[in-house]
């Protein structure tokens, strides 16, 4: 009888360990197969969408079938902005986008939730409602990350079209244009990228924080 309870317990230990061990390598291979499959590898690396599809399958609704991923790991004269239809596992635009002008020249690699500081946020956003202001037809951000990037809204920190982001720049100066903050986008596709996440899509923003 003894031998038997151990044998259980043996085998449930065994259990829990292979579980454990196994659940994360089973996420891991499924992401990167779906990685794969939307051939984003030239627009977002690896460890920006496994963050992304993380967080969205952690705080997605069923009405949010897209997902915007942007890898300020890239430097600025390259695509590192892209859109997904998670439900049609299709890429929908992938593009240039601009960083914050405190956040570094031709790479972004300082970044900020404050006021004023004219840096990028890092982390996952919800879309909200458009608008236009100065900067022409706009889309607001929530940050949804408590000190990283909640004070979106505080800061202005919205999805616009601006000419500095026009990557026909890029021989002239070597690097796209700086924001104040805002992930801005080339004016040729702007609208028709915000009329596709606005209104509750998530959009997750990676980087390295060196500062």
């Amino acid at each position: 009888m003894r031998k038997t309870w151990l044998l259980l317990i043996l085998v449930c230990c065994c259990h829990i360990s292979i579980g454990e061990a196994v659940l994360p390598r089973t996420e891991g291979s499924n992401c990167r197969r779906l990685y794969q499959e939307l051939g984003i590898g030239q627009t977002i690396g690896f460890p920006a969408f496994y963050k992304a599809l993380e967080n969205y399958h952690k705080y997605r609704s069923e009405k949010q079938d897209k997902l915007v991923v942007i890898d300020f790991t890239k430097p600025s004269t390259e695509k590192r902005f892209c859109v997904i239809d998670m439900q049609q596992k299709q890429v929908l635009f992938e593009t240039y986008v601009s960083h914050g002008k405190n956040s570094g020249g031709n790479y972004a690699t300082s970044f900020s939730n404050q006021p004023g500081s004219f840096k990028s946020s890092l982390g996952l956003f919800r879309t909200g409602e458009t608008y236009y202001g100065k900067n022409g037809y706009s889309l607001v951000l929530e940050g949804l990350e408590k000190g990283i990037n909640d004070k979106a809204k505080e800061r202005a920190i919205v999805i616009h079209g601006a000419s500095y982001a026009d990557p026909a720049l890029i021989p002239a100066q070597g690097r796209l244009g700086r924001s104040l903050g805002c992930p801005a986008l080339p004016p040729v596709v702007s609208q028709k990228v915000i009329d596709t996440i606005k209104e509750g899509m998530l959009l997750y923003i990676y980087g390295n924080n060196k500062v």
